[in-house]
């Protein structure tokens, strides 16, 4: 086995991280094998962080914090380490969607990130100029973090809507495909989340030019997130809010039932299985 990589824990919250967590593991006289067994994740996938090749999931700090009985030392670095995974300009939609009780989306492209698979948020993500695999497997884990606000005791209501060449555009293999899709249909049954799919026989051109949400919480103005090329917007004022929410209600006007989206979205993932 390759000697460690030795890493400069002033570098990066991710190499402070995986730094200390060498560090205390070490500290414990257990081995790379040894505390991956403990806390239920691969070796490799611990030997990774310690090298600051991968992002840990704060399932993983959790695991690592309680078996290494740290009395919360690698839970207090984990946001910084998240935080640092998320490009700056989507730092200030962060906050507004974990307050968030309702949220609208709207996407022609892609899966809206809270429903995307590990595997197709991946396959996104590499497309990105320049990214580096470090930098790949960061933004895959915070934009699974996100998703954990549906853990919530009181999950936000999500009604999404995709355009019908969402379910048809090749992402990453045809297994992430299918995988991607049904882990639409697992969702769109969930009773907080309504999936419903613009079909392409609508001719609707309406939203085509970009994606948005649309964020809702009690004793907080309406927010919207509006997605441009390599950067975002987000704002409360109430013009731009009631322009965005009268768009919403114009697309979502030419998609299918939700039944009837549920069922187009299984028959398309049988095509990606074929």
């Amino acid at each position: 086995m390759p000697a460690p990589r030795e890493l400069d824990p002033t570098a990066s919250a991710l190499a402070l991280f995986g730094y200390e967590l060498r560090r205390h593991r070490t500290a414990a006289g257990l081995t790379l094998e040894q505390l991956a067994q403990k806390i239920c994740f691969s070796q490799a996938l611990v030997g990774m962080v310690e090298n600051a090749r991968r992002s840990p999931s704060l399932d993983f700090a959790e695991r690592c914090d309680r078996v290494l009985d740290l009395d919360g030392a690698l839970m207090r670095l984990w946001p910084f380490v998240n935080r640092a995974s998320t490009p700056t300009w989507f730092r200030p939609w962060l906050e507004v969607e974990g307050e968030a009780s309702m949220l609208h989306t709207w996407e022609p492209l892609v899966v809206p990130g809270l429903l995307q698979t590990e595997e197709y948020a991946r396959a996104i993500l590499r497309g990105e100029p320049r990214i580096t695999p470090e930098g790949v497997e960061e933004q895959v884990a915070a934009r699974m973090e996100r998703q954990r606000i549906f853990e919530r005791a009181e999950p936000p209501m999500l009604w999404a809507v995709v355009d019908e060449g969402v379910l048809q555009r090749p992402i990453g293999t045809d297994e992430t495909m299918a995988g991607q899709l049904k882990h639409l249909l697992e969702a769109g049954t969930l009773p907080y989340v309504t999936i419903q799919v613009v079909p392409l026989s609508a001719r609707s051109t309406t939203g085509l030019e970009g994606g948005f949400v649309i964020a809702q919480a009690r004793g907080l103005p309406d927010t919207v997130y509006l997605e441009c090329a390599g950067h975002s917007q987000v704002s409360d004022r109430g013009q731009e809010v009631h322009g965005v929410m009268t768009r919403y209600e114009v697309i979502r006007a030419e998609a299918l039932p939700r039944r009837a989206s549920l069922d187009l979205i299984r028959e398309t993932m049988e095509r990606w299985i074929e």
